[in-house]
Order: C-alpha cells, then sequence, then structure tokens
C-alpha cells in the first residue's frame, strides 16, 4: 500500500514542486503513462481494465 503524506510548506518555497514538475516534464509520454499504470496497478490489484461505472439518470 502507498504510504500517504502530507508536507506543510510555505507559498513562496516551490523549490521541490518545481524539481518535481521539471522531472515530469523531462520523461516521455510513455515513461508517464507507463509511472501511472503503474500507480494503478498498486492500488487496484493487476485487474487489466479499471471497472466501469454506469448510472442511468431520468431527466425531467
Amino acid at each position: 500500500m502507498i504510504e500517504k503524506v502530507v508536507t506543510k510548506c510555505n507559498l513562496q518555497d516551490w523549490c521541490k514542486v518545481k524539481d518535481d514538475l521539471n522531472y515530469w516534464l523531462s520523461k516521455t509520454p510513455q515513461e508517464r503513462v507507463a509511472a501511472v499504470e503503474h500507480l494503478r496497478r498498486r492500488y487496484y490489484g493487476n485487474s487489466a481494465r479499471l471497472q466501469r461505472t454506469v448510472r442511468v439518470v431520468e431527466r425531467s
């Protein structure tokens, strides 16, 4: 399970945010999607797809 982490910082302190942004911008779109897929599999398991939720709403 992924550990939840909360970080408190000043609005003036953007160094970490900029570092994270620059890291992900340096990756190719394929590497970014692979990272999201890795996190999805860790959270939801090795299912091939996310579960679909369908809800029918009657309009008046």
